[in-house]
């Protein structure tokens, strides 16, 4: 399933994914509390849509699986709930900013 490239652009900064201004194509996501994390995802420089091959693969990127990525997309799985995704379990390092 293919989605349209500015629609995906769209909706990840609507969830809290801020393009880097010195590439276009590249989005990193700080968190409601305004932390910088260590996720970020990419977009395809050519065509208007993305495959569901890019999908999968910025999917990865945001630490989701293809279909809740598809939820955050297409809106039903909020900023909150994303981040509750990305939340530690007891005892583990949080991996939104594991690596830093």
């Amino acid at each position: 399933m293919q989605r349209n490239k500015h629609d995906v652009e769209q909706a990840l900064t609507n969830k809290g994914f801020e393009r880097d201004e010195s590439h276009h194509h590249l989005f990193f996501y700080r968190t409601l509390r305004g932390q910088l994390t260590a996720i970020r995802t990419r977009t395809s420089h050519s065509g208007k849509t993305l495959d569901d091959y890019l999908l999968r693969q910025m999917a990865k990127q945001c630490r989701l699986d293809r279909p809740d990525f598809i939820r955050l997309v297409d809106c039903p799985l909020t900023r909150e709930g994303y981040e509750k995704r990305l939340a530690p379990a007891p005892g583990n390092q949080n991996p939104s900013t594991a690596g830093r």
